[in-house]
Protein backbone atom coordinates (compact mmCIF):
# COMPACT_ATOMS: atom_id res chain seq x y z
CA UNK A 1 0.00 0.00 0.00
CA UNK A 2 1.37 3.67 -0.72
CA UNK A 3 2.62 5.72 2.13
CA UNK A 4 0.23 8.71 0.90
CA UNK A 5 -2.98 7.05 1.03
CA UNK A 6 -4.68 6.75 4.74
CA UNK A 7 -6.00 4.14 5.58
CA UNK A 8 -8.63 5.27 7.38
CA UNK A 9 -10.27 6.36 4.27
CA UNK A 10 -10.55 2.92 2.73
CA UNK A 11 -13.95 0.85 3.22
CA UNK A 12 -13.36 -2.35 5.51
CA UNK A 13 -15.43 -4.66 2.90
CA UNK A 14 -15.64 -3.84 -1.15
CA UNK A 15 -18.45 -6.31 -2.55
CA UNK A 16 -18.33 -6.98 -6.47
CA UNK A 17 -20.50 -4.08 -7.21
CA UNK A 18 -18.86 -1.66 -4.97
CA UNK A 19 -15.17 -2.61 -6.60
CA UNK A 20 -17.03 -2.28 -10.18
CA UNK A 21 -18.53 1.27 -8.96
CA UNK A 22 -14.61 2.72 -7.60
CA UNK A 23 -15.41 1.79 -4.37
CA UNK A 24 -12.01 0.75 -3.47
CA UNK A 25 -10.63 4.19 -3.47
CA UNK A 26 -10.10 6.24 -1.20
CA UNK A 27 -13.05 8.18 -0.18
CA UNK A 28 -13.26 11.85 -0.39
CA UNK A 29 -16.05 14.73 0.52
CA UNK A 30 -17.08 14.98 -3.08
CA UNK A 31 -16.92 12.55 -6.06
CA UNK A 32 -14.89 14.11 -9.11
CA UNK A 33 -16.81 11.80 -11.38
CA UNK A 34 -20.76 12.35 -12.19
CA UNK A 35 -23.05 9.93 -14.43
CA UNK A 36 -25.74 11.54 -16.30
CA UNK A 37 -28.39 9.22 -18.41
CA UNK A 38 -31.23 9.97 -19.92
CA UNK A 39 -33.89 7.63 -20.25
CA UNK A 40 -37.24 7.67 -22.73
CA UNK A 41 -39.88 6.60 -20.08
CA UNK A 42 -43.32 5.58 -22.44
CA UNK A 43 -46.43 6.01 -19.36
CA UNK A 44 -50.40 6.20 -19.72
CA UNK A 45 -51.00 9.40 -21.19
CA UNK A 46 -54.04 10.18 -18.96
CA UNK A 47 -51.24 9.78 -15.93
CA UNK A 48 -48.70 11.42 -17.61
CA UNK A 49 -48.94 13.72 -14.77
CA UNK A 50 -48.56 11.81 -11.50
CA UNK A 51 -45.99 9.69 -13.48
CA UNK A 52 -43.91 12.86 -14.53
CA UNK A 53 -43.89 13.93 -10.65
CA UNK A 54 -43.18 10.89 -8.94
CA UNK A 55 -40.10 10.70 -11.30
CA UNK A 56 -38.83 14.03 -10.21
CA UNK A 57 -39.60 13.54 -7.11
CA UNK A 58 -35.97 10.77 -7.10
CA UNK A 59 -32.76 12.15 -6.02
CA UNK A 60 -30.71 13.78 -8.99
CA UNK A 61 -33.61 13.15 -11.17
CA UNK A 62 -35.63 15.70 -13.17
CA UNK A 63 -38.11 15.48 -16.23
CA UNK A 64 -36.72 16.85 -19.18
CA UNK A 65 -39.36 17.07 -21.34
CA UNK A 66 -43.11 15.49 -22.61
CA UNK A 67 -45.19 14.65 -25.24
CA UNK A 68 -48.80 14.80 -25.21
CA UNK A 69 -48.68 10.65 -25.82
CA UNK A 70 -47.47 9.70 -22.70
CA UNK A 71 -43.27 10.32 -23.66
CA UNK A 72 -41.60 11.61 -20.75
CA UNK A 73 -37.39 12.37 -20.62
CA UNK A 74 -35.85 11.94 -17.72
CA UNK A 75 -32.50 13.14 -17.00
CA UNK A 76 -30.59 11.36 -14.12
CA UNK A 77 -27.30 12.58 -12.35
CA UNK A 78 -26.01 10.33 -10.16
CA UNK A 79 -22.21 9.47 -8.53
CA UNK A 80 -22.26 5.67 -10.12
CA UNK A 81 -23.42 3.79 -12.60
CA UNK A 82 -25.14 1.45 -9.52
CA UNK A 83 -27.36 4.62 -8.85
CA UNK A 84 -27.79 5.00 -12.60
CA UNK A 85 -29.10 1.46 -12.84
CA UNK A 86 -31.32 1.41 -9.55
CA UNK A 87 -33.40 5.05 -10.05
CA UNK A 88 -33.74 3.17 -13.67
CA UNK A 89 -35.17 0.33 -12.22
CA UNK A 90 -37.52 2.37 -9.63
CA UNK A 91 -39.09 4.39 -12.77
CA UNK A 92 -39.54 1.33 -14.73
CA UNK A 93 -41.52 -0.54 -11.83
CA UNK A 94 -43.87 2.75 -11.34
CA UNK A 95 -47.64 1.93 -11.53
CA UNK A 96 -48.40 3.47 -14.68
CA UNK A 97 -44.90 3.06 -16.40
CA UNK A 98 -45.55 1.11 -19.27
CA UNK A 99 -41.40 1.06 -20.26
CA UNK A 100 -38.21 2.85 -18.98
CA UNK A 101 -35.18 2.95 -21.63
CA UNK A 102 -31.90 3.90 -21.00
CA UNK A 103 -30.53 5.87 -24.56
CA UNK A 104 -27.78 7.93 -23.05
CA UNK A 105 -25.33 7.49 -20.50
CA UNK A 106 -21.97 9.63 -19.97
CA UNK A 107 -19.85 10.59 -17.38
CA UNK A 108 -18.68 14.36 -16.43
CA UNK A 109 -15.40 14.43 -15.05
CA UNK A 110 -14.69 17.90 -12.22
Amino acid sequence: MSSTMDDATLPDHVDRRGFLNGDWRPHTTKSPVTEIASVLVQVRPECMDSAARAIAAMPGTQIYSRDARGKLVAVIEAPNTGTIGTILNSISLLPDVLSAALVFHGTDED
